[in-house]
């Protein structure tokens, strides 16, 4: 089988932005750009520029992001700091923030307070959009798309060139070559991931965020998403893989634990207790 991720342009940064570029993940599609455009005119962004001259920007910076529902804190003010091209696994038990902080760096959640970059343009905005493709933890389609369709449109709405080829390797991949004209909504809850993979990485992106991919997925699947993951990063792609799954931690170059919306661990996943950190256990290290 050919390589599916060898035709993917190495930055879509390359490619023209516009209205169009609507993240992969069907859900965002509702991503609002309110409140995007005070981040370039804050003084912190104007102090921060010296800093960018001498390199590129961070794939995902955020500075003080917090969410609150009402007085309940959802995610604290946290402060990260994510280079271009790492590697990372995000760990913690159900309710520690995991997906409140994916959801507000694709744009899709308003920030309580803080702020955050991807790509080093601000959450929400079109370049930020255009720069991540993001796979929610509950896979929304189209109810009157097939795979294939849904395939076309995404890839044809960000511009991907000779599409066709990269899809038809991603549906092999996954195992629904028999399935493409076939509506994902109907699918169980494993083939519905399966789907949801493809679309995720049939666009060009340079950051990628998935939402605990590996539910649901068999034997096949959990290795075709391993694989594809291996050959993003090694075109060059950040990542972000917020999981259950501790056997895949290793794959990353960095690990970070949240706990009721805090940071509890960021550092080199060979030296974490990945077990006590889902269960919220604070690990402190050098």
């Amino acid at each position: 089988m050919s390589n599916s991720r060898s035709n993917r342009p190495p930055s879509q940064r390359t490619r023209a932005k516009g209205p169009s570029d609507a993240p992969a993940s069907r859900g965002t599609t509702a991503a609002k750009n309110a409140g995007s455009t005070s981040a370039p005119s804050a003084t912190p962004a104007a102090v921060a520029e010296p800093a960018r001259a001498a390199g590129p920007p961070p794939a995902i910076e955020t500075i003080g992001l917090a969410k609150r529902y009402g007085d309940a804190p959802a995610l604290w003010p946290i402060d990260l700091r994510i280079g271009a091209g790492e590697r990372i696994s995000l760990i913690g038990h159900n309710g520690s923030g995991k997906t409140t902080l994916m959801r507000m760096l694709v744009g899709m959640l308003e920030p309580s307070e803080g702020t955050a970059t991807i790509a080093g343009h601000p959450i929400g905005s079109i370049e930020a959009r255009a720069a991540v493709s993001y796979l929610a933890d509950q896979p929304v389609f189209y109810d009157d798309l097939t795979v294939w369709e849904h395939l076309e449109y995404i890839a044809r709405l960000h511009g991907t060139g000779d599409w066709e080829q990269q899809a038809v390797d991603l549906v092999d991949m996954v195992g629904l070559m028999d399935r493409v004209d076939d509506l994902p909504t109907t699918f169980s809850r494993g083939l519905k991931q399966k789907a949801a993979l493809t679309m995720a990485f049939v666009r060009p992106f340079d950051v990628m965020l998935i939402d605990e991919p590996f539910v649901g997925l068999d034997r096949l699947g959990k290795q075709a998403l391993l694989e594809l993951l291996t050959l993003a990063h090694g075109d060059g792609a950040t990542l972000v893989v917020a999981t259950h799954e501790l056997s895949s931690v290793k794959e990353s170059s960095r690990l970070i634990a949240l706990s009721s919306g805090v940071v509890t661990y960021d550092g080199d996943p060979a030296e974490a207790d990945l077990t006590a950190l889902t269960e919220g256990v604070r690990q402190d290290h050098d």
